[in-house]
């Protein structure tokens, strides 16, 4: 891949504020004349938007978690495949609202499945295409689950707090054991004071 190009992904419980944060990150550097492609996760495709649909409707909750982890490993492939490929390929800055961690966070430290297994399915579905730079924003889960209570739900978003709480614990984890490429911010802080704090850390990638 080219130098100039760049793999960001935002990460986080549910609340956190990836979506708003990523909108205005790419603002940011579109102003700065960057090449910039947001996309989220599961999703970002119409083959992973058919598969996001299966994946958080309410109505399926019998889902098998390790169906759930493959879906979301299709997903993904495909959204590789299709989007972020090419678009680091023609030196773009790729800004991802999630991407491998929330699998490795909520379908391990949530779910219960085995990390190695969950690793092992979604390098082979992204071709170990890992960000070089994830944004961590901290926030307690029952923080994030209060400031979604009056939009509609999806079935990740209806699980348990002690889910959500365990998932949050996954991410923290994670960022211990990938430390060269998180960064944690507050996510309690206003949307204004993230922003700034994005700024500054992919000002120094840049």
């Amino acid at each position: 891949m080219p130098k100039k190009s760049l793999f960001i992904s935002l990460e986080g419980t549910e609340g956190a504020g990836k979506t708003t944060q990523m909108e205005m990150l790419g603002k940011y550097l579109e102003k700065k004349n960057y090449h910039v492609v947001l996309a989220r996760e599961p999703g970002g495709t119409v083959i992973g938007d058919r598969i996001r649909k299966i994946l958080l409707n309410p109505e399926f909750k019998a889902m098998n978690p390790i169906t759930e982890a493959l879906l979301y490993a299709a997903s993904r492939a495909q959204y590789v495949a299709e989007v972020i490929k090419p678009a680091l390929r023609a030196g773009k800055i790729v800004i991802s609202d999630r991407y491998v961690d929330s699998s490795y966070a909520y379908q391990s430290f949530g779910r219960g499945l085995n990390l190695k297994k969950i690793v092992d399915i979604n390098n082979w579905a992204t071709d170990e295409i890992i960000p070089d730079l994830t944004i961590l924003f901290d926030l307690p889960a029952d923080v994030g689950l209060e400031r979604i209570k009056d939009d509609f739900t999806d079935r990740m978003e209806q699980e348990s707090v002690t889910f959500h709480r365990n998932v949050v614990r996954g991410f923290l984890k994670l960022a211990k054991k990938f430390p060269d490429r998180y960064r944690i911010i507050d996510g309690t802080k206003d949307v204004h004071s993230v922003h700034s704090e994005v700024v500054k850390i992919v000002d120094k990638c840049l």
